[in-house]
């Protein structure tokens, strides 16, 4: 994870602030985590978003994909 974590980073110039999906896969992991892609004033209005990253058995990355983007703070709608 921390390797995943690393790299997604340095790939993305994101930093992950929490994992909510961790998967095993066959051929490695599958991890969902939520980035602010945006920061704004207030906080409440940063643009955030949900990220899939797929990584190999040895926890480097193969590759990421958005999945979601919306403000801090907005529920889903059900």
């Amino acid at each position: 994870m921390r390797r995943a974590g690393a790299e997604f980073a340095e790939l993305t110039g994101l930093s992950p602030e929490s994992v909510t999906r961790l998967e095993r896969v066959d051929d490695g992991w599958v991890v969902e985590a939520e980035v602010t892609e945006l920061a704004r004033v207030p906080d409440t209005m940063s643009l955030m978003a949900t990220y899939e990253v797929a990584t190999g058995p040895d926890g480097g990355v193969t590759g990421y994909r958005r999945i979601r983007r919306y403000e801090r703070g907005r529920a889903d709608r059900t």
